[in-house]
Order: structure tokens, then C-alpha cells, then sequence
């Protein structure tokens, strides 16, 4: 498998994601806040409820496999299982998550709130480098 810039981008940011993940559990309860994790766990942090923090770390365990996925389909790493499926599955839910700005673009009457237009903006971008990514490196990704 020859190296892949888009996939390795993909990869890149969902490490960074999953390092920002991680970062949010130092920053404590503002930080849950400022980066849209609700006030639900924004108040669990502040009580010091362990469960803010494992649901965090699930997420950044998730973020940290799905760059490892990518990587892996860059060739920068050993060939991880079912690679193509992870990979198409991967594209597919940033892609899913990404897009439901469009439906809230039409719900919402009074504007789409900052944190979904953003969020579902980067969620897109990261979904395209998968998608992109895996496309490119489709014929080389066929199992052995």
C-alpha cells in the first residue's frame, strides 16, 4: 500500500480530536461547556461524577482507533481487520453526522446554533478525508 495525504489527514484529525477529547477532561466543566458537550456533562464534571469523564474517554478511544484505521489504510501501520469495512463505515458516520446540518438549516427558525454549524462543518471535512481517502486507496486495500 503507497502512502495516502488524504487518509493520513483523516487520520490527523481524529487523533487531534481524540487528544482534544482528553484535553476537555483536564479543562474541566468549562471546558465541556465552550466545546458543546452539554450542560448535562458540563454539571457531571462539576460534581466530579467519574461518568463525564469515562463517557469522554470512550469517545477519545473511539477518535484514537479511527486514526489508527486510517493510518492503517495509509500504510503507515500494519494492516488492521476488516479495513475496508472500518473505513467505509468510519466515512460513513462522520459523513451521517456532518450532514445533519442540512435538515437543521431547515428546523430551525431561528438560525442554527454556533456549536452545530461548526461542529457539523469539521465533522463534513473529516468525513470527506475518509471518504476521499478510502476511495483512493480502495485497490489497494483488498484483503489478503
Amino acid at each position: 500500500m503507497a502512502s495516502n495525504p488524504i487518509l493520513i489527514t483523516g487520520g490527523v484529525l481524529s487523533a487531534a480530536a481524540s487528544v482534544l477529547h482528553l484535553a476537555v477532561i483536564i479543562g474541566g466543566p468549562s471546558w465541556y461547556r465552550f466545546f458543546g458537550a452539554g450542560e448535562g456533562m458540563a454539571r457531571m464534571a462539576e460534581r466530579g461524577d467519574w461518568r463525564a469523564a469515562a463517557i469522554t474517554v470512550g469517545i477519545a478511544g473511539v477518535l484514537a482507533l479511527w486514526a489508527a484505521y486510517a493510518f492503517s489504510g495509509a500504510g503507515l501501520i500494519a494492516r488492521l481487520p476488516l479495513l475496508r469495512t472500518g473505513l467505509v463505515v468510519i466515512s460513513a458516520i462522520y459523513l451521517v453526522r456532518g450532514l445533519l446540518l442540512i435538515p437543521a438549516l431547515f428546523m430551525n427558525q431561528g438560525g442554527v446554533q454556533p456549536f452545530v454549524l461548526w461542529s457539523s462543518l469539521i465533522v463534513l471535512a473529516y468525513g470527506l478525508a475518509y471518504a476521499v481517502g478510502t476511495w483512493i486507496a480502495w485497490p489497494g486495500l483488498s484483503t489478503r
